[in-house]
């Protein structure tokens, strides 16, 4: 790895050799610095040599990051999470290429040249470069921009920035910036990140849930979700549900009392529902077989459960099925 500098304040990391171990250990080294912390991969169908360029202005307490790669795969979980990444917040900028982004926001989106994507270095996210791309991102300290964006904190998924004009209008205002660098002294920097800083929340706010009600909404959909796709794992619970979605257990089960439910509740009810599927399906396997299946794990405890909730046994759905 090369380190040169450029120019005072200014600093440029170059990765250029294999797809192997000293590539990925030098690359995620160069992100840890940069940006957060990230468990590296290489597509396994790509075997050209792996180059990944960042380049870092610093204008106050704003760090100004240009980065420039070939595809590779990036996953921020607990095993990287404690690191100083975790209290930065960044919004990038891609100006070429491709990257898919899952975890901060509410769905997994795909941004491309021209968009921009928020990104919070306390929470959870999976990323794939898919072409080789060019991207700039404005890191900011954590705590900085929530104060001045409070709401940001509460909510369970940051917002896409997508292409909103409110975006459109911060990534025109760092384009007019970088020219003006090498005559700016610390003070106008200073200033620069301020005017980044107040753009960024008046971008963001609207995007913002109003109320905590609607936050709670927020989460409650979120983790429905995550129940629905993980219902056969038998270790689904309160628990791990708020540990993936990042939030506290009192705030998980806060979220589903506003709706008259709890989270145990609303897991017991979806598995039965997919076991009442399975019973009336000719091919949907034995009784036991469906109940551990779908996460439970006691043939008799799953009977008695089935019945409460529909009044029939699981053998009075299979035999209703025979009949017709």
């Amino acid at each position: 790895m090369q380190v040169d500098n450029m120019i005072e304040h200014d600093e440029r990391w170059v990765v250029r050799s294999g797809r192997g171990v000293r590539a990925t250990q030098e690359w995620q080294s160069v992100l840890a610095a940069t940006h957060v912390g990230f468990d590296i991969g290489f597509p396994a169908e790509n075997d050209r040599e792996f180059v990944g360029e960042v380049a870092r202005t610093r204008l106050g307490p704003m760090d100004l990051v240009e980065c420039r790669a070939e595809p590779f795969k990036g996953y921020r979980g607990p095993a990287v999470m404690g690191d100083p990444g975790e209290d930065r917040i960044g919004v990038q900028m891609v100006l070429s290429g491709v990257e898919r982004v899952k975890g901060p926001h509410a769905e997994p989106i795909v941004v491309t040249a021209g968009q921009l994507d928020l990104w919070d270095g306390a929470r959870r996210v999976e990323l794939e470069v898919v072409e080789p791309f060019i991207k700039r991102t404005l890191v900011f300290p954590r705590d900085l921009v929530l104060n001045v964006c409070p709401r940001l904190a509460d909510v369970a998924s940051v917002p896409a920035l997508g292409s909103l004009p409110g975006a459109r209008f911060l990534a025109r205002y760092v384009d007019a910036v970088i020219p003006e660098l090498s005559d700016m002294d610390a003070r106008m920097r200073e200033t620069a990140a301020e005017v980044a800083l107040e753009l960024l929340r008046s971008a963001v706010e609207p995007l913002l849930p109003a109320s905590k009600s609607l936050r709670r909404e927020a989460l409650r959909a979120r983790g429905r979700r995550y129940i629905r796709a993980h219902l056969a794992d038998p270790a689904l619970g309160p628990e791990p549900i708020a540990r993936e979605l990042l939030v506290s257990l009192r705030t998980l089960h806060a979220a589903f009392e506003d709706s008259g439910d709890t989270v145990a509740s609303y897991i017991r009810r979806a598995r039965l529902a997919r076991c009442r599927e399975d019973l009336a399906d000719p091919s949907g396997g034995s009784v036991t077989e469906i109940a551990f299946r779908w996460g439970f794990s006691d043939a008799t405890h799953f009977s008695q459960a089935f019945k409460r909730e529909y009044g029939l046994s699981p053998r009075d759905v299979r035999a209703e099925r025979s009949r017709r």
